[in-house]
């Protein structure tokens, strides 16, 4: 009879360690705030940089373009979402760098959606932006 005991403890906590996992399995799902992602892209050349987003707590965003840096924020509901761009720092850049962060900057402003396939994140707009999760 003790055994049995044993048994079904063991078989009930087994199940409210499995239930203890499902809020953060839905979690995982959910815009990734407070944390960082890199622009699914290639350095371009004579470069290492690739985009990157810190994203804060609250959807306050730090970026790193191919070239200039700033501030920004993120304000999500559901699977809709808005980008609004702070000041960008004007850094010594190539033209075609320039070029690339303001076309970057105006599709990330013009973003109304977003999904999560596991550690990407999709921004979806008139351009389509793919993210990956920085997990390391």
């Amino acid at each position: 009879m003790g055994s049995m005991k044993l048994v079904a403890a063991g078989v009930a906590a087994a199940l409210i360690a499995s239930y203890a996992k499902v809020p953060v399995a839905f979690a995982d799902e959910g815009f990734p705030f407070g944390m960082e992602m890199t622009l699914d892209a290639l350095p371009q050349p004579g470069s290492k940089r690739i985009p990157d987003l810190d994203i804060g707590d609250t959807g306050e965003t730090v970026l790193e373009l191919w070239c200039k840096g700033g501030k920004g924020q993120f304000s999500v509901a559901g699977s809709s979402i808005v980008f609004i761009a702070g000041p960008m720092q004007e850094r010594s850049c190539a033209p075609d760098r320039a070029q690339a962060d303001d076309e970057l900057l105006a599709a990330l402003s013009a973003t109304t959606n977003w999904k999560r396939q596991g550690d990407a994140i999709v921004l979806v707009g008139p351009k389509t932006l793919r993210f990956h999760l920085n997990t390391n």
